[in-house]
Formats: structure tokens, C-alpha cells, sequence
């Protein structure tokens, strides 16, 4: 089922109505469960939520990774359900970067060779000054000939950022981008994140479970058995960590309570 609003002229991803359930053997489970939200161009959005939330879910089908079991995802302008396999594909690599907790490089190839990698995929010739520009944003201009096994953890999930900017995508999803690093280190790329945020216009949706990661967004939103329960405008860790106190008391105590025949809410983190 296609949803009948068309996304605002300001919102580069918009989910209207968005279901996605699961079929098992004796029930069914609501990843998502009506989810209607959109997400503004030049903007920071942190996803939270309780495992099992739909977090994850939320990141795959606002980026057109899984298709919702009813209503409608529109990215830059684009309703996926129209897309074929082929043309989804082409959208995911044109319009779309991903940055994950894992880096995903190629162990053989330089910095410049994974940064670049995305384009030449695509078939389009990457502009060396744009390429420069990109590796010195993210503080690796002398580092741009060695491989990942000679590069930090850190610097490896700077490698990452770069290589899901240097597309200019309509929006970069990241999934716990800073879950495998240390404490600094995920300092300085949310730093990072929320400068190509500033000065590139990127936009940027990030799913993560850590309070601090989630105040260097413009806006949090909070997910409870797969439904928007919730967002903050500019908050601190304290009052994000506060609200997810809160989530995850309510989410034990539905848990404790008998499923309901026919349904079970909040599969997937």
C-alpha cells in the first residue's frame, strides 16, 4: 500500500504509515508499526530506542535496505515502492552513503582506492580535488596511501565517513558507526559527522544506543515496540540517557505482560 502524502520539499527521507511485520510459525511480529515521520535536508537525526525497539528496522526501510509491509518510503523526492531491483540498487549507490560499526574496507586497496571505490562502481571518474578535499576533512591527508591494516580503528572509520560522503549523497545512514570504538575516538567522529552536517549540508540518520552519541544530533527520536514514542530537540546525554531510562522500565514491564493472540511487538533491535 503507497502512501497518499507526498514528502515535504524540506524532508530528504519520509515514511508515511510504515508497517513491517514478521511471520513466524505462531505469530507475527511488528517491527514497525505505523511509523510516520520526516526527516528535514542539512539535518542530524539520532534513532534510539530499547532492544527490540525497531531501530534497525527503521534504518533498513528508510533506506530502502527492506520493504515495508504497507505504507511508503520516499527518499530525495523518490517513492521506493515504485522502484524495481535494479533501479532501488542505482538509488542506494547514487543517492545514499552508509556508514556501519564494522568499516567494511578492502584490506588490499589505499585510503584513496576505498574512498573512491563508490564511484568508480558507478562508472564516474572521481575529481581529484574533490577526493583531497574529502580525505583532508576527515584528517587522513597523510595517510591516503596506506592500507586499513595499517590504520587505527578510528582511522579506519574515517576512511568509511569519507567514502560514504564522497558520492554527496542525499542522506548518510549510519548503524552504530561508533559502536567498536573507544571513547575518544568516538568522540572525534561524531565530531566529524555533525561538521559535514555543517559544512557540506549532509544529512545525516544515525541509529545508536549511546546517549552521548545521540546529543551530537539536532534531533533524537525514540522508539518503543516499533512505534515513535518520542523526540528531543538538542539534548544533552543526560536528558537523552534519562528518556531511555524511562523506555526501557516501560519496555520490561510490557514484557512481563501475556503476548497478545495473533501479534508480538518489537522484533529487531
Amino acid at each position: 500500500m503507497n502512501g497518499t502524502l507526498r514528502p515535504q520539499p524540506s524532508d530528504v527521507v519520509r515514511l508515511d504509515a510504515v508497517r513491517k511485520i514478521y511471520r513466524g510459525s505462531k505469530n507475527r511480529v511488528a517491527a514497525l508499526d505505523g511509523v510516520t515521520i520526516g526527516l528535514r535536508r542539512g539535518s542530524f537525526t539520532a534513532v534510539m530506542g530499547p532492544s527490540g525497539s525497531g531501530k534497525s528496522t527503521f534504518l533498513h526501510c528508510a533506506a530502502g535496505l527492506d520493504q515495508p509491509t504497507s505504507g511508503s518510503v520516499w527518499l530525495d523526492g523518490v517513492d521506493l515502492a515504485g522502484l524495481r531491483e535494479r533501479a532501488l540498487t542505482k538509488l542506494r549507490r547514487d543517492r545514499i552513503g552508509f556508514v556501519f560499526q564494522a568499516f567494511n574496507l578492502l584490506p588490499a586497496l589505499t585510503v584513496v582506492d576505498n574512498v573512491t571505490l563508490p564511484l568508480r562502481l558507478a562508472g564516474r571518474k572521481p575529481d581529484r580535488a574533490e577526493v583531497d578535499e574529502v580525505i583532508e576533512r576527515v584528517g587522513l591527508a597523510e595517510r591516503r596511501r596506506n592500507r586499513p591494516g595499517e590504520l587505527s580503528g578510528g582511522q579506519q572509520q574515517r576512511v568509511a565517513i569519507a567514502r560514504a560522503l564522497i558520492t554527496k549523497p542525499a542522506v548518510v545512514f549510519g548503524d552504530e558507526p561508533t559502536g567498536a570504538l573507544d571513547t575518544h575516538t568516538a568522540r572525534e567522529v561524531l565530531g566529524l559527522l555533525r561538521e559535514a552536517v555543517q559544512w557540506a549540508g549532509q544529512t545525516i540518520v544515525m541509529v545508536t544506543h549511546d546517549p552521548v552519541a545521540a546529543a551530537h544530533a539536532d534531533r533524537v527520536l525514540f522508539l518503543a515496540d516499533g512505534q515513535l514514542v518520542g523526540a528531543l530537540d538538542q539534548p544533552t546525554a543526560d536528558q537523552v540517557a534519562e528518556r531511555m531510562t524511562h523506555l526501557g522500565a516501560w519496555a520490561q514491564q510490557r514484557s512481563t505482560r501475556p503476548a497478545t493472540q495473533g501479534t508480538a511487538h518489537g522484533r529487531h533491535a
